[in-house]
C-alpha cells in the first residue's frame, strides 16, 4: 500500500455548463475511472465553499478573475462556484465516487481559499491529507483532475515539498489557462520535482 491516486475537484461547476467551467473538463472522467483500479488508495478532493466566500468576486463587488490582496497574499476572485450542498458542488455524475477511500473537502473556511489538497492558501493550515497518507504508508501520489494550473498544480507542488514522489497525468487533467497560468504551473511543478506524465 504505497501509491495513491488523488482525483482533484472533478465537480459539476468545473465541467462544461458549470459556474467555473474548465474547457473539456468532463472529457477526463472515463480515463480517471479506468485508472482507479491501478492504485492502492483513491482520494477525491471536493471544493466546498459556503455562500458568500471571501474568494468570490461577488463578495467584493469586483469583476470575476480580478485579483485582490488577502492577509495570506494575492487571491484571484472567482465566480461563485461549488457552494456547499449545491448541484455545482457535486461530483460529476459519471465519476466513480464509490471507489474513493476518502474525500477531502476544501475551501470551507469563509475567510481563506484552498487550492491545494494539503494546505489552505496560507500554506500553513493543513487539510489532514498528509497525515492520512502517512498513516496508510503511502509514499507516492499521482494526480489527475481540475484544474491543471490551479488546484492540481498547488496540490502536486505541496506533495513534492512534503517528500512524496509525485506524478501528474497531464492527459487526465484540464486547465483554465488564465493569463499564462498553465505554462507557469508546468514550470513550477517541474521545478519542484513533479513528473509530468501522459
Amino acid at each position: 500500500m504505497t501509491h495513491a491516486l488523488l482525483v482533484i475537484d472533478v465537480q459539476n461547476d468545473f465541467c462544461p455548463g458549470g459556474a467555473l467551467a474548465v474547457p473539456d473538463g468532463d472529457a477526463i472522467v472515463p480515463g480517471i475511472n479506468a485508472l482507479m483500479a491501478d492504485f492502492d488508495a483513491v482520494i477525491l478532493t471536493q471544493d466546498w465553499h459556503p455562500a458568500g466566500h471571501s474568494s468570490f468576486a461577488s463578495s467584493h463587488d469586483a469583476a470575476p478573475m480580478s485579483l485582490t490582496q488577502m492577509p495570506y497574499g494575492p487571491q484571484v476572485l472567482w465566480p461563485d462556484h461549488c457552494i456547499q450542498g449545491s448541484r455545482g458542488a457535486n461530483f460529476h455524475s459519471d465519476l466513480r465516487t464509490d471507489r474513493a477511500d476518502m474525500i477531502i473537502r476544501k475551501g470551507f473556511n469563509p475567510a481563506i481559499d484552498s487550492y491545494s489538497a494539503f494546505f489552505e492558501n496560507d500554506h500553513t493550515t493543513p487539510t489532514g491529507l498528509e497525515g492520512y497518507l502517512r498513516t496508510r504508508g503511502i509514499t507516492q501520489v499521482t494526480l489527475v483532475g481540475l484544474a491543471t494550473d490551479f488546484c492540481v498544480n498547488y496540490s502536486a507542488v505541496d506533495a513534492a515539498k512534503l517528500g512524496f514522489e509525485v506524478a501528474v497525468r497531464m492527459d487526465l487533467c484540464r486547465a483554465i489557462d488564465f493569463d499564462g497560468s498553465l505554462a507557469a504551473a508546468r514550470d513550477g511543478m517541474a521545478a519542484a520535482g513533479v513528473v509530468l506524465a501522459g
